[in-house]
């Protein structure tokens, strides 16, 4: 049997507490050891008279019992005296039970001023006098109880009760306030709303009916909210008859009505009442923050001018994550030749005007290379497949393209054939749609060459139960609160998306003007990766002067449309070897990447001489396997097959980060972390001590000096580099 709940050491005040409910209450905390205040201002039900019968009366019966009690007569608009008899007589206030109440019922063309504003005073106001009276008691202690009382009526409203309906109601949006502004001081503040017999139900209830419904049949819910290791907050529940029950709000999906530069008409609304009213897969908002989500993503919706006409939050019978996430895609070839680099690059803008530009246009050119963002172009078209998953049921005409990242492992081939696997990575549910996260791995031959992950938003199939994040998505970043470190402008020709489109992204929104109308757009608009490509190619300029090599990966945010012939104006801002940006169309200043960065390799990490070490002698062996790679890379990457991760400490904090990718290509080794996997975390004297053969690695590792993280048998294979050569 579990531990009964006690209240030693703690102080309740109950309002109310000389009858019915409240005397319930103030007997029940006093047996469980709280030392209890029982207010009660002795009046009738319809707040008339004054006695102080009823509250001495209770007292009576908790301290004959053993029990610790007081009696407080004030009316609750004095808030301020009830709390100080508390403080006065126990030195302290932890729980505060709001149950005082009258009634003074009308209906609504009979209500006067007074009925109305009686009720409001002794409910409403009463219980916020009282509440902020303690209120600061809690928080300079860290704890605190609180429960509001509210009613059937003041949920569902009741004839004849309006005045008393709104006071009730208006508790709960009381309570739930508290509820979140307490929540950090330990405060939590909790909503009843009982069927009980008392003297206020009596007038509405059969005689039978009170009898049933015992006030001993609510007690029992509020002593347990208000006990300290009760983790309730911001609940409403209703209780009677020995059932309790937890309400909370639930909402239609509701259909987006509004296009943008079309008017919203009553016409409309009456058209879709049906849809509006349908509570099929309805959503269930816990919070402001969840309610206001859906106007949100629909603002933005209607604002990206995609003109929607479906249910923001329009879940579909047919998804199911759990049969969608792993799902893998066919295998996918993508042969391409020179001619597909030079194409592309004209897509994102490059010219013969500018003479940098020739390496990526000119098949010919000493140092011909292929942009890396063309790595998006072979792995395209897994998005298409997503309609073959199960558990995903995909109206292609609301798919949207939110986010991409890409990563470079090696610099890609110029021409070729490359085979991409893509699997669902995970399926979110956004409210107003669906987001799938589709990692797509490229390959030439067995070699890794890219990864891309698309971020794909499908508007109308949200509302489905699922989780709104994942860690599995690769996620943006903020930018740094300064201006930008470098600007570059660059104007997008009035062909370019017909240009782009050569590349492979067929999609007509991009061509042709009628079938962009339908979509709310003025004219036919650019192509997000369009976009993407120009901003990339900004900051390989910038940053790295044209060297695809130094290109590790890039994540953008598509935020707004461009239209072809609008200048693309991208912000940069330098922050080690990560470069945050920002696009935007200069004429407009609308955001059209956001949340974006690029990631370049450190320049010129390898080198033939000794590098200059900063006091570490780790420097110079690292040195030598980059020569012994360049020298053997063919022979090593067939024997290891494995990217390492190097963490080197001096002092207790990390100081260099190597790379060695025996992986792919011919091998590489560069300064900087990447992806491995297995990253060794030593210091450098301890490194050298194991190069030296003076330290056994085993030994190292279990007396805490090696750290290793990723395949540990991996390290197996570090002999080829550190061992079958003369010694270092």
């Amino acid at each position: 049997m579990s531990a009964p709940l006690t209240f030693d050491g703690r102080v309740v005040l109950v309002t109310g507490a000389g009858g019915g409910l409240g005397r319930e209450y103030a007997l029940a905390f006093g047996q469980r050891g709280a030392a209890v205040i029982v207010n009660d201002l002795g009046g009738d039900i319809k707040g008339g008279g004054r006695s102080s019968a009823a509250a001495d009366k209770v007292v009576e019966e908790i301290r004959a019992k053993g029990g610790k009690a007081v009696a407080n007569y004030d009316s609750v608009e004095d808030g301020e005296k009830l709390i100080q008899t508390a403080l006065d007589t126990f030195g302290r206030i932890d729980i505060v039970v709001n149950n005082a109440g009258i009634l003074r019922d009308r209906s609504f063309a009979r209500t006067s001023d007074v009925d109305w504003d009686l009720i409001q005073r002794v409910h409403l106001r009463g219980s916020f006098l009282v509440t902020r009276a303690a209120w600061n008691h809690m928080k300079n202690q860290k704890f605190g109880r609180i429960i509001m009382t509210s009613s059937a009526a003041g949920i569902y409203g009741n004839f004849g009760q309006a005045n008393y309906s709104a006071a009730k109601l208006g508790l709960l949006g009381l309570s739930n306030t508290l509820a979140i502004e307490g929540q950090k001081y330990n405060i939590h503040c909790n909503t009843v709303a009982p069927t009980a017999g008392s003297r206020l139900t009596e007038t509405v209830m059969p005689p039978d009916l009170v009898q049933s419904l015992k006030a001993e049949y609510v007690a029992p819910l509020v002593l347990w909210l208000c006990h300290e290791a009760c983790p309730e907050n911001g609940g409403l529940f209703e209780v009677g008859a020995g059932w309790i029950g937890k309400l909370r709000w639930e909402r239609s999906l509701g259909r987006t009505l509004r296009q943008k530069n079309r008017s919203m008409t009553p016409e409309a609304v009456r058209d879709t009442w049906n849809e509006i009213c349908d509570f099929t897969d309805a959503t269930k908002p816990a919070s402001i923050q969840e309610s206001l989500q859906t106007l949100v993503e629909v603002l933005s919706r209607v604002e990206d001018e995609r003109g929607i006409g479906a249910n923001p939050t329009g879940a579909s019978a047919g998804t199911n994550p759990s049969l969608a996430v792993g799902q893998t895609l066919p295998e996918m070839s993508f042969s391409y030749t020179h001619m597909n680099c030079i194409l592309y690059a004209l897509g994102v803008g490059m010219s013969t005007r500018e003479p940098d530009h020739l390496k990526f246009l000119y098949e010919g050119h000493e140092d011909f290379s292929c942009l890396p963002t063309f790595g998006v172009i072979p792995a395209q078209s897994a998005m298409t497949g997503l309609g073959s998953i199960p558990g995903l049921d995909i109206d292609f005409t609301r798919l949207l393209h939110g986010e991409q990242y890409l990563e470079m492992f090696r610099p890609l081939p110029t021409s070729g054939t490359l085979t991409s696997r893509a699997t669902v990575a995970d399926v979110l549910d956004k409210g107003s749609g669906m987001v799938i996260l589709l990692d797509v791995h490229t390959y030439s031959e067995r070699e890794l060459v890219c990864y891309n992950q698309f971020s794909v938003f499908i508007v109308g199939s949200g509302g489905f139960g699922g989780k709104r994040t994942s860690q599995k998505a690769v996620v943006t970043a903020p930018l740094p609160d300064r201006p930008p470190d470098a600007v570059i402008v660059d104007q997008t020709s009035r062909d370019q998306a017909a240009l782009y489109r050569l590349s492979g992204d067929w999609n007509p929104l991009h061509i042709d003007p009628s079938f962009a109308a339908m979509g709310g757009f003025k004219s036919p608009i650019l192509h997000g990766l369009c976009s993407f490509g120009f901003a990339a190619r900004h900051v390989l300029k910038q940053y790295a002067g044209n060297d695809v090599s130094r290109f590790k990966s890039i994540k953008v945010r598509f935020a707004k449309p461009v239209y072809p012939g609008q200048s693309l104006q991208t912000e940069m801002w330098k922050e080690a070897n990560r470069i945050h940006i920002q696009c935007k169309v200069k004429e407009s200043g609308d955001v059209v990447l956001s949340g974006a960065y690029i990631d370049l390799h450190p320049e010129a990490s390898v080198s033939a001489e000794p590098p200059q070490t900063g006091g570490l002698q780790s420097d110079l062996v690292f040195a030598e396997i980059g020569r012994r790679i360049r020298d053997a890379g063919d022979e090593l990457v067939k024997k290891v097959n494995a990217v390492f991760g190097w963490e080197i400490s001096k002092d207790g904090r990390t100081v260099r980060e190597w790379t060695i990718d025996l992986k792919t290509g011919r091998g590489s080794l560069h300064r900087g972390a990447s992806k491995a996997d297995v990253t060794f975390s030593v210091s450098d004297e301890d490194f050298m001590e194991v190069v030296l053969g003076k330290l056994n690695p085993q030994k190292a590792f279990f007396a805490g000096k090696l750290k290793v993280k990723g395949n540990i048998m991996l390290s197996q294979k570090l002999e080829a580099v550190l061992k079958d050569y003369a010694k270092l």
